[in-house]
């Protein structure tokens, strides 16, 4: 739920209001009558009279806020779509609302997590992972790039090699996932944001298609908050180099912020230097009383080269791939690639001899039209037009391509009663439509004309398009002063329509093409509902069963499950039905805690994992499956009066994901043998992850503005293959902050900060794609020690790091 810093009204609390509201003002006309009959007043006695009045009015109204929020917080449920979409006040009051206003999401009845700009303002943050650590239930996995994090709510990505997949994802409202479920951070730089929110639990009722996992919204500054010019620079080991700019304002119709920055570095793997820069816009305007539009743009080039992931051994024996330009250490890893580009004698070259990288641009471009239909209700209409171009020889074949998109949402909220009860409705369209154009080709080692990274024969095509229409529904209504119930339902007709052309190049004979054609539709419903119960002020709990669903993209149904082009058009969409049973308790401004239980059941669940070196990552259905746990987080400041500075912070998420129904077939040459896997633990899901801080800023005296915090990050051993037989190892990683904002004369608006992470150097697996179990010549299921020597699976993640940086506002 939205809520307001408005008095929305409504009937039980408007007469309250005036009542109270004169009895404040009376004494004052009293007064202001008595002197007038005593002598004539000056006009600017008369200006201080009227401003005591209003300084009284204003007083009781702020005190009516306070009983409302402590006493009955859901009386008037204020939803402008509870969603990351549209992140609008709609209040009685129009002259409430101002340009610019980016109020934190709270969905009614909704498991959710706030990550605030005060947690990372002192920090060199370098990618979301450093800024979503303290959001209990959040995990990340380090992508394929510099800053692509594969970002998990619950582990709903922990299956996945790059991107975020199965969470919607949102800026400032503006969809940044593309139809066919794909979203990446390449594009976020957390110095351009006041905030994250996080949403989670399937979701698809609200978001759609791709939300089994939830929803996040990224919030950029808004242009009061900057209220000018800043800039500044972090530096780093490993050439880290980060030059970044803002500038912003807010005028009576107007309010924007522009944003731009570019990242370079050596990257603390061989052959992973970097460069990227991105420009962000956003911009409101009040075009009259009752029409805001609102403007975005986001723009990201990347240009960065590529290792390769390795196999457990190799990571054991040289985890940052020292001395592997030419392959001449120990544990190395290469790419095997055709002699001549097209086929025959193969080659295995190192990712430098290869060429291996990353380079895309990514373009998104937003509007949103708000028009309040009445002081009740509003009506929203957004269109977001989203570019992909990608060229990304990761490994022995290149991908290239461009994949644009389109999307299109429209709904309306109103604010009514429904039987005497004060009611919040919500509905609303969305459309959004991708064409797809991919191409592959076979990789050119350097002695064929080109040189590395030079593309060889054409080996795949993909054509076509992906579109989803969807229609979502949601009531709020205050059953009691204390009882909130929700429920709503959504539901998308997914089209998918794609033509795989293959191509084969055999030896002495002429090029064969197959055509695989995928033509899919898919139409999923998912409802929720949710009751919130608030017993006084210091307490919230909340129930919730709410199911999602997410539908393959057109790349899982054409690569096989031994990882090469092909048909694997009989994916079915998954589903889930979640269980969500929460509390939060603040009994003092000074102490926050919440506790969440979970428990989802997916049918069909999408999992993907790696067939091994110079093969594609594929796709398959497990029948049924378990995912459960529990979520919790604490704030707490131990000694207000004593050490107001003091602040500490935890984290902690218990996530237990086992195959409940899973039954799979392996096979070598003639051989196949089934295998059931019921019961197991699904891997590369973590089973236990802690984020815990100690903080302190000095909060007055001569060292104000001075502070620091020590983390603490832990991350359990989890399983890499369906069998259990191998596990990635865990790892505890110590960061140290030290920062400094002057109050001095002179030195107002500098800011200072430097950052130890991995103070104690610890080797570490920051990413694993999972593995896929073999059989021997026998017929028997390979052991832990022949898929520890399976490569294409684990990044180390990076050595002990210093970065300091500094920040001027003009």
């Amino acid at each position: 739920m939205l809520r307001s810093p408005s008095r929305t009204g409504g009937a039980i609390a408007l007469p309250a209001a005036l009542a109270l509201s004169m009895a404040a003002i009376a004494p004052a006309v009293a007064q202001t009558v008595q002197s007038a009959e005593a002598a004539p007043a000056s006009k600017a006695e008369r200006r201080a009279a009227l401003q005591r009045q209003l300084d009284q009015v204003q007083a009781a109204l702020a005190a009516l806020d306070a009983e409302d929020a402590a006493a009955a917080p859901a009386a008037n449920p204020v939803m402008a779509r509870p969603s990351p979409q549209h992140e609008v006040l709609v209040t009685a009051e129009r002259a409430a609302r101002r340009v610019g206003d980016q109020p934190t999401l709270q969905p009614m009845g909704q498991t959710m997590g706030t990550v605030g700009r005060d947690q990372f303002k002192n920090s060199p943050a370098f990618s979301v992972a450093d800024i979503l650590s303290l959001t209990p239930g959040v995990t990340m996995l380090q992508g394929n790039g510099p800053r692509d994090v594969s970002v998990s709510v619950r582990g709903s990505n922990e299956r996945q090699t790059f991107g975020i997949r199965n969470v919607q994802v949102f800026e400032d409202g503006f969809p940044v996932t593309q139809p066919d479920g794909l979203s990446r951070t390449d594009l976020t730089d957390p110095h351009a944001y006041a905030g994250i929110d996080v949403i989670k639990g399937p979701s698809s009722a609200l978001y759609g298609n791709y939300a089994t996992g939830g929803a996040i919204n990224f919030r950029t500054r808004s242009g009061a908050d900057i209220d000018g010019a800043e800039a500044g620079t972090d530096i780093g080991d490993h050439g880290y180099v980060n030059a970044y700019a803002t500038v912003g304002a807010q005028y009576d119709t107007i309010d924007y912020s522009l944003f731009g920055s570019h990242v370079r570095g050596n990257g603390t793997t061989a052959h992973s230097s970097f460069n990227t820069t991105t420009e962000n816009l956003l911009a409101t305007f009040d075009v009259s009383p009752n029409d805001r539009i609102t403007v975005k743009l986001v723009n990201n080039d990347l240009d960065t080269n590529l290792s390769l992931r390795l196999s457990l051994n190799q990571f054991n024996q040289n985890p940052y791939q020292t001395g592997c330009a030419a392959l001449a250490a120990a544990g190395c890893a290469g790419v095997s690639v055709y002699a001549n580009g097209v086929n025959g004698a193969k080659l295995t070259l190192s990712p430098d001899q290869a060429g291996l990288g990353r380079h895309d641009r990514r373009t998104i471009a937003g509007a949103r039209w708000e028009h309040d239909i009445d002081t009740d209700t509003v009506w929203r209409t957004q269109f977001v037009f989203d570019n992909r171009d990608y060229n990304q020889p990761t490994s022995a074949t290149s991908a290239r391509g461009t994949i644009p998109s389109f999307n299109l949402m429209s709904d309306v909220t109103a604010h009514a009663q429904v039987l005497g009860l004060e009611a919040t409705h919500f509905a609303g369209l969305s459309f959004n439509y991708e064409d797809l154009n991919s191409y592959s080709y076979n990789l050119a080692p350097p002695t064929a004309a080109g040189g590395g990274g030079a593309l060889g024969a054409l080996t795949q095509t993909i054509f076509g398009h992906h579109y989803n229409l969807g229609a979502h529904l949601r009531e709020e209504v205050a059953l009691a002063p204390q009882w909130t119930v929700v429920a709503g339902v959504g539901g998308d007709y997914t089209d998918i329509d794609a033509l795989q052309t293959a191509y084969a190049y055999p030896s002495g004979g002429n090029v064969t093409t197959t055509l695989i054609r995928a033509k899919r539709t898919f139409f999923n419903v998912a409802p929720e509902a949710s009751l919130v119960y608030r017993p006084d002020s210091d307490w919230r709990l909340h129930a919730r069963v709410a199911t999602g669903y997410g539908t393959p993209q057109s790349g899982n149904l054409f690569v096989t499950q031994q990882g090469t082009f092909g048909n694997n058009t009989q994916l079915k969409p998954q589903s889930n039905v979640g269980v969500d049973l929460g509390a939060e308790w603040t009994p003092a401004p000074s102490l926050k805690a919440a506790v969440t239980g979970f428990y989802e059941f997916f049918s069909n669940e999408l999992v993907s994992q790696s067939a091994g070196a110079n093969l594609q990552t594929f796709t398959f259905n497990a029948p049924s499956s378990i995912h459960r746990g529990i979520e919790v987080s604490a704030e707490w400041q131990p000694l207000p009066d004593a050490l107001p500075g003091a602040r500490l912070s935890a984290a902690y998420l218990l996530d237990d994901q086992y195959y409940d129904d899973y039954v799979e077939v392996l096979s070598t040459g003639a051989r196949s043998a089934a295998f059931n896997r019921s019961g197991n633990k699904i891997p590369g899901v973590m089973p236990s992850y802690l984020n815990a801080r100690v903080a302190y800023d000095q909060p007055s005296g001569a060292l104000k503005g001075l502070g620091g915090f020590v983390e603490v990050n832990h991350r359990a051993a989890f399983y890499l293959d369906n069998a259990n037989l191998l596990k990635a190892p865990g790892y505890d990683l110590v960061n140290v902050n030290l920062h400094y904002e002057p109050s001095a004369p002179g030195l107002a608006g500098l800011r200072l900060y430097v950052e130890v992470r991995n103070v104690f150097d610890e080797t570490y697996v920051a990413s694993a794609s999972n593995i896929t179990d073999t059989l021997n010549a026998a017929g028997g299921q390979n052991g832990a020690g022949t898929l520890a020597a399976s490569t294409g699976s684990i990044w180390a993640g990076s050595p002990r790091t210093v970065i300091g940086g500094v920040r001027v506002k003009f």
